[in-house]
């Protein structure tokens, strides 16, 4: 077992063994609605870096998951993580992550998307370059729906504010803001979905009081990271069994490409991986198995189709 830090020194370790951790409670919670299983496999990189990429494709329930886990080491941080903290460009750091998708098979189940992540940059090894050791989590959760359900919207995000609850009364509302701002097509100008929770540069939080700032920004992660299957496996249970024929999987599969086009262009987690020279099959594991472009589709006016933009890729109080 990994041993805690001592107060208010972070570590990179204990994030780590929360989030193998949180994979294997994910992956087997999936694999008991689907009844599939994951292809697992640990993969070790430089400066004792470790993957551990699980992927299930074809299932009954579920068209493909992913959920992966990686703890790696480098000299210099990429390019996608310093766009916001360049003050730390060219240091030495440590990030550890969980990210996961749920792409499910039928079409009235929405996909979801998870990411807890955690990076510590060191200071420089020379006194008088200056600086001192910068830490921060970023991640959150969102939903993807296909077809909109307001029951299923509103139970998302209760759960999420439920997560937030406890850390202050302003963070579900600041977090949900954040991520519909983040999940965003400026291109196609519509959401990407219902939205959740989404937080990066965290290092400061002012509940629990008896805790330091490393143990109460480690206790929001832990908390977003548990409350994952809470918000989304009643979901997939309600939908995985509806009846459904090829308009509608024609249209999941339109809408799984707007998907495509946010993961490519837009995605900082993708950006950091491909840049950090990451294994490009498990940054691209995200994506869809099947995906499809239609030449200026327009869904027929007051159809369920034409709903989902109207009604749910909106910024929209859902609770």
């Amino acid at each position: 077992m990994t041993s805690p830090p001592a107060a208010g020194q972070p570590s990179a370790e204990t994030v780590a063994a929360y989030f193998r951790e949180l994979q294997d409670r994910i992956c087997d919670a999936l694999v008991e609605i689907d009844g599939g299983a994951f292809d697992a496999r640990e993969l070790r990189g430089e400066r004792g870096g470790v993957a551990r990429p699980r992927v299930l494709t074809d299932g009954d329930v579920i068209e493909k998951a992913a959920v992966n886990f990686s703890h790696s080491r480098g000299d210099s941080l990429p390019l996608a993580a310093t766009e916001r903290r360049p003050e730390l460009a060219g240091r030495s750091f440590e990030a550890t992550s969980v990210s996961l998708i749920v792409h499910p098979r039928n079409p009235y189940a929405p996909t979801s998307h998870a990411n807890i992540r955690f990076f510590i940059a060191h200071p420089p090894q020379r006194a008088s370059d200056g600086g001192e050791e910068g830490w921060w989590f970023g991640g959150g959760f969102d939903l993807t729906p296909y077809y909109g359900f307001e029951e299923d919207a509103a139970h998302w995000h209760r759960t999420a504010a439920q997560a937030c609850a406890p850390f202050g009364d302003d963070l579900y509302a600041r977090y949900k803001a954040a991520c519909d701002d983040y999940f965003y097509l400026p291109h196609r100008q519509e959401m990407r979905g219902v939205g959740g929770l989404f937080f990066d540069d965290l290092n400061q939080l002012e509940r629990p009081a008896e805790l330091d700032p490393f143990g109460r920004c480690f206790a929001f992660g832990r908390s977003i990271g548990d409350h994952f299957l809470a918000a989304y496996l009643p979901i997939l249970e309600r939908r995985k069994d509806l009846r459904y024929g090829e308009r509608e999987r024609g249209f999941q599969l339109y809408r799984r490409g707007r998907y495509v086009e946010f993961n490519l262009v837009y995605d900082r987690g993708t950006r950091y991986g491909l840049q950090a020279r990451a294994r490009t099959e498990s940054i691209l594991a995200s994506l869809p198995p099947l995906a499809a472009w239609r030449y200026d589709y327009a869904p027929e006016p007051g159809s369920p189709e034409a709903r989902l933009a109207s009604e749910f890729l909106v910024r929209r109080d859902w609770i």
